[in-house]
């Protein structure tokens, strides 16, 4: 679903990203861990195109997407969300994922008038797509509510529920679960199970082990830009490698 190849990205003399080599299958969770500076979220920004890498290959279900345009790279089905959610605080939850819907009609301002027939036919599908994801991701009795009164467990939900407004084949999560309380993180839990069911492949950046042990198989560990270790829950867990990483040499 996801290689990349001897891939690099260098901020003046610190290389975040150092020739990483990964593939990722389809169908599959993956998770990503390291301590903090070791390239996890500039290699996210490499895969989903907010950054070009200076080096290397990254290829998306057949299409090499390095130096691609983050909106072409969702438009081929790979989606991500921030740690920091980003929502339009100042529209309501449901307005939010509508917005998400590609190739409508009545974004050509003529075509308001011209073929307002389709242009009403396609935002009521849109709509309906909408009210469908937002009460998947248990949204459902927010939809007139404001996205900047949403806590910010329920705003990383609305950004699930955004990407899943054109049925990604792989999503990239960006620490979901930091900052959310515990009774939402075993619903997010329960969503992306339920998604990775369906046939979404997951990409996982995440410090909360506790979700990266239930969820994640394989486990990625990065170290100074660099992959040091791949392998299965238990193994990584047990690794002196992932051990030293995150707490140094005794």
């Amino acid at each position: 679903m996801l290689e990349l190849r001897q891939v690099v990205k260098t901020f003046g003399n610190l290389r975040a990203v150092d020739g990483v080599d990964l593939d990722i299958g389809a169908n599959r969770i993956t998770g990503v861990i390291g301590p903090n500076g070791a390239g996890k979220t500039t290699l996210f920004n490499l895969i989903a195109g907010s950054l070009k890498p200076d080096a290397g290959e990254v290829s998306f279900a057949g299409m090499r997407i390095d130096g691609v345009s983050p909106d072409r790279i969702f438009r081929h089905g790979l989606a991500r969300t921030f740690q920091i959610p980003r929502p339009f605080p100042q529209m309501t939850v449901l307005e939010n994922a509508m917005l998400v819907s590609l190739n409508q009609t009545g974004e050509r301002f003529w075509a308001n008038w011209w073929q307002a027939g389709r242009v009403a036919s396609e935002e009521k599908a849109g709509r309906e797509r909408a009210v469908e994801v937002l009460r998947f991701c248990g949204l459902g009795n927010h939809l007139g509510h404001m996205a900047g009164a949403l806590s910010g467990g329920q705003q990383k939900l609305l950004e699930l529920a955004r990407v899943l407004m054109i049925e990604p084949k792989m999503i990239l999560l960006d620490e979901p679960a930091a900052g959310v309380n515990p009774s939402l993180m075993e619903t997010l839990i329960e969503k992306i199970q339920a998604l990775h069911a369906q046939g979404v492949t997951f990409l996982i950046i995440e410090h909360n082990m506790d979700l990266v042990m239930r969820l994640c198989h394989p486990i990625v560990v990065m170290a100074q830009g660099k992959v040091i270790l791949e392998g299965a829950p238990e193994e990584i867990r047990r690794h002196p490698d992932v051990i030293d990483a995150y707490l140094g040499h005794a």
